[in-house]
């Protein structure tokens, strides 16, 4: 692939994370939860959650199709997305639920510190961050016991059809050993996901148990669930 090829790739993948705070109130997440176990960010993009909880002493892996472009890259992409997010969140403040941020600013200022966080945890720690284009993945069966999965399945329900998001979650399953939990359970609209009631019969006849659960995080609003599949096969 060419410089130009790989730039002109990079433009279309959209660079922002969540922070580990973040993280822990979207996914309900507690220590128990995290303690000895294989944990999976996917995708995990901008997001600092992997930083963090392989410093607190958990064991996260964070899987992307930006991991395939330099850091330096991804770091200056990060910072142009999260302006453009921020100046349209300028304009369609009345969306969201001003508790998890006071401001704008204040959201600017926390996509940064995720983005840096994960920048630098990949330049110290690049076996953390695994290159994987969904819905394949590059791990085995029963790799992790906990698949994390935020603002992705369900949110861009018009670029990616049902037929996608089946085959990521059953690949998802296929690498989960205990749980799969996927934030939020809307689109970028704060409506159900409209082929959701289908999916999750389809799960269920695979002998899966299927629950959404409200979380203590709202930023846009009615984003506040998340959908969780406990592994029974």
């Amino acid at each position: 692939m060419s410089s130009e090829q790989a730039k002109l790739d990079l433009e279309r993948i959209v660079f922002i994370g969540r922070t580990y705070e973040e993280y822990v109130r979207m996914f309900g997440l507690k220590d128990e939860d995290m303690l000895n176990k294989r944990i999976l960010d996917c995708p995990g993009g901008a997001c600092s959650f992997t930083a963090t909880a392989n410093q607190k002493g958990f064991n996260v892996t964070a899987c992307d199709i930006a991991y395939g472009y330099p850091e330096n890259d991804l770091l200056h992409k990060g910072i142009q997305d999260i302006e453009h997010a921020a100046a349209g969140l300028e304009q369609a403040k009345e969306g969201f639920v001003w508790n998890v941020f006071k401001n704008v600013e204040e959201l600017k200022k926390m996509r940064l510190l995720a983005l840096k966080g994960c920048v630098q945890d990949m330049k110290q720690n690049p076996q953390h961050y695994v290159h994987a284009v969904l819905p394949n993945l590059p791990f085995a069966d029963k790799s992790f016991d906990l698949i994390l999965s935020a603002h992705f399945l369900f949110t861009y329900h018009e670029q990616l059809d049902y037929a996608f998001h089946l085959a990521v979650l059953k690949e998802f399953l296929r690498v989960a050993r205990r749980e799969v939990r996927i934030f939020p359970f809307v689109n970028l609209n704060g409506e159900t996901y409209a082929h959701a009631e289908k999916l999750v019969q389809h799960i269920k006849e695979l002998g899966h148990e299927v629950q959404e659960i409200q979380v203590p995080y709202e930023f846009q609003k009615g984003a506040n669930t998340m959908l969780v599949i406990r592994i029974m096969a």
